[in-house]
């Protein structure tokens, strides 16, 4: 296969390469102020279809709406983000959401329903969004500094990992904290993922540590044990994925060059 973004390679660092939910597109955004869509087609020329300029925006990170409609934009040092709608080819920014007080947004998740966005703000707070509206709905708050969130693959809760190595489950409901559990070993909690079949959850730590929980343990105990340690990575682990089939779990570290693994 020819590079997905050949007709217009980026003058800076990507952070976000992502297929678009339905169509046979890829999206490339970063530090060039750019989101860029390619049609992908098999081993011939992969058209751009558009790029977006951001005037003194570098991208953090984007990511395609659930519909695939939209092209939701944070900065990585803005407290501003911009939704771009497919659609209309108009690009929205969103200045100030009413209610969320935080220097720079850069970190977000969406719910698998397409309901919700969850910004992760500095200081432990999590401020829950309507996706239609870009309005505040609740803000909840962890213990220490929040370092990554997780939607289960109903959109019923949401795990928060901390950066003391806590991991918070909340009802997106009701907006309670459930129950809380500590990561085994972790010295810093950098990232996490939920299996789409909801039956596991992989924490990464500073340490390069990622640690595989059954969901039930997570929910009942407040020290659960592992059911696997994977101890592969020598730098710190950046990214925890699962495949849609829950087989195949990747897990990487972007401090140093082609580390990732998978299991």
């Amino acid at each position: 296969c020819l590079p997905a973004n050949q007709e217009r390679f980026a003058n800076g660092k990507l952070v976000t390469v992502q297929f678009h939910p339905s169509a046979q597109v890829v999206m490339t955004a970063g530090h060039d102020r750019s989101v860029s869509l390619f049609q992908v087609k098999n081993f011939s020329l992969n058209p751009k279809i558009q790029s977006i300029y951001l005037e003194s925006f570098p991208v953090y990170k984007a990511h395609f709406s659930v519909d695939g409609e939209q092209v939701i934009a944070t900065g990585t040092h803005h407290s501003m983000f911009f939704v771009y709608d497919m659609m209309a080819g108009s690009i929205i920014p969103i200045p100030k959401v009413r209610g969320v007080e935080e220097k720079f947004l850069r970190n977000f998740e969406l719910s698998p329903d397409g309901s919700f966005v969850l910004l992760i703000g500095t200081s432990g707070y999590l401020h829950l969004l309507s996706m239609k509206t870009k309005e505040l709905i609740s803000t909840m708050k962890v213990n220490g500094r929040c370092t990554a969130s997780a939607f289960t693959p109903d959109s019923s809760k949401i795990y928060s990992y901390s950066k003391e190595g806590e991991v918070f489950i909340w009802d997106v409901r009701s907006r309670k904290c459930l129950h809380k559990f500590e990561d085994e070993g972790s010295l810093e909690g950098k990232c996490i993922a939920v299996s789409k079949n909801n039956q596991y959850v992989a924490c990464g730590s500073s340490s390069g540590v990622v640690n595989l929980y059954t969901t039930d343990t997570c929910l009942r105990e407040n020290s659960p044990k592992p059911v696997k340690a994977i101890m592969n990575l020598v730098t710190s682990a950046t990214c925890v994925t699962f495949n849609p089939t829950t087989e195949i779990l990747a897990v990487a570290s972007r401090d140093t060059d082609e580390a990732v693994k998978l299991v």
